[in-house]
């Protein structure tokens, strides 16, 4: 469902000028924002799909990639450094150019044709990835290294970001994007499961090099996957001529709804202060546990089996809805608090996946959801603005969190995260509640938001 003009890139009903006035106060919690449950298309149904399934191998491998550089990077970085607020810095870095540029990504996403984009995309991560690598074997690798190649690195991820989100509806339909969104994040979680167990053992065993260079390498797969794609089985979206004034005219686009205005908004304290697990592992690791890479790699699969499960969750599901979203930001940032204060190591082991599943559902839920309100022409800015948001606050959350953990500890530190989030979560869901025209009921059913009139009527009936 949407409002506006952005009824058309939705698999729900299509919207009257009139009916969305009325849906633009009504969706944000009572409403599906996507395909019905049920629709029969099946948890894998866009793997049907020739053009998907190449994209989606490609990325299973350079995702696994992905993951093993992380892990080294921010491994190194501890190791040459000692201190958690150098890993924060390396994740600000890398962040920082979403937060500077991120829109600028957008409008580009908009104007250029996604595929021969992420061609040159691919190509430069790939580089970066084997350029570090080099400096590392060699031998020659400083801290600052790590800080200039996370940078690049972010610069680069600026422009794929938003044209990878929105290549998912030029490969596979508007009917499947919800789909298609799933599995694109069980994707990356499956190659978390892998990525970080691999990283862990090439780190102990040759260091940290090698996950650079196997890095670099696995873009060797995405870029072959988009060249054996069949164009003409792809759903084009016209780009948009260059004009002046198209940064704002996105901005004024989410402003006006809160469909898209709002998810963006939780995401946004999620991402910058619920998602710094860099930081916070490696220092129970090392601070806590006692631990090694192995300890590290170990925790971070747990984080990406739950993550898997709850993006094979939601690919089930087909459907977004917004009570879910902050529902499962509010259980996330709930989980947060407990796992900062787990007094063993398996309790709080075995925490993490839990954590997992909310945290994928949040990021999914959230993407999927603005993706299928959002107009196809409008779809690169929206997801910029999005992606800006949920990554880019990174460069002031992980340095802050950062410096908390060093100075009170990896406990404390956890905490604080978890208690903005908290505070965040529950304050979007008032205001959701509010825009909607909807009042909590607390039932033996359980905790639910219904419409305030259909609420009231339920309580004059006994007076009747």
């Amino acid at each position: 469902m949407s409002t506006g003009t952005g009824a058309d890139s939705a698999p729900g009903h299509i919207s009257t000028p009139t009916t969305a006035a009325r849906t633009a106060t009504a969706a944000p919690m009572g409403k599906n924002l996507g395909a019905p449950p049920g629709n029969g298309r099946g948890m894998f149904s866009s793997l049907k799909i020739r053009n998907y399934r190449l994209f989606a191998t490609g990325q299973v491998v350079s995702n696994t990639g992905t993951w093993m550089q992380r892990i080294a990077q921010d491994w190194l970085v501890l190791s040459l450094t000692g201190s958690a607020s150098a890993v924060g810095i390396t994740i600000a870095l890398q962040f920082l150019p979403m937060l500077m540029f991120g829109l600028y990504g957008g409008v580009l996403a908009d104007r250029l044709p996604k595929r021969p984009l992420l061609l040159a995309t691919q190509s430069a991560m790939g580089l970066t990835g084997v350029a570090l690598a080099v400096l590392t074997l060699a031998g020659q690798v400083q801290v600052w290294h790590v800080y200039l190649a996370a940078f690049l690195l972010g610069m680069v991820t600026v422009v794929d970001n938003p044209a990878r989100q929105t290549f998912v509806s030029e490969m596979v339909g508007k009917d499947q994007v919800a789909n298609a969104v799933s599995l694109n994040s069980a994707n990356f979680q499956s190659a978390r499961l892998v990525g970080p167990a691999i990283a862990g053992v090439l780190i102990t065993a040759v260091g940290s090099g090698w996950a650079f260079l196997l890095n670099g390498l696995s873009f060797a797969a995405p870029i072959a996957g988009l060249l054996l794609m069949r164009t003409s089985e792809l759903h084009p979206v016209e780009p948009r001529p260059r004009a002046k004034g198209q940064l704002r005219e996105g901005l004024r686009y989410v402003a006006g709804r809160p469909e898209l205005i709002w998810p963006i908004a939780l995401v946004g304290f999620i991402g910058t202060f619920g998602f710094n697990f860099p930081i916070w592992l490696s220092a129970f690791v090392s601070d806590v546990f006692h631990g090694d890479a192995g300890t590290y790699g170990l925790f971070n699969t747990l984080i990406a089996a739950g993550s898997l499960a709850g993006a094979l969750l939601a690919a089930r599901r087909g459907h977004s809805r917004l009570r879910l979203l902050v529902a499962a930001a509010v259980l996330f940032s709930a989980l947060l608090l407990v796992t900062a204060f787990a007094p063993g190591f398996w309790l709080f082991a075995a925490l993490l996946v839990p954590i997992g599943i909310f945290g994928l559902t949040v990021n999914v839920t959230a993407n999927s959801s603005v993706q299928m309100a959002t107009d196809p022409e409008m779809r690169g800015r929206v997801m910029a603005l999005f992606m800006m948001v949920f990554t880019g606050g990174t460069p002031l959350g992980a340095p802050l969190l950062g410096w908390i953990t060093d100075t009170y500890g990896a406990r404390i530190g956890m905490a604080a995260g978890g208690v903005i989030s908290l505070a965040a979560s529950v304050t979007i869901a008032v205001v959701l509640a509010r825009v909607g025209n909807l009042r909590l009921r607390v039932s033996r059913h359980g905790v639910t938001f219904v419409p305030a009139a259909a609420s009231r009527r339920r309580e004059l009936v006994p007076v009747a």
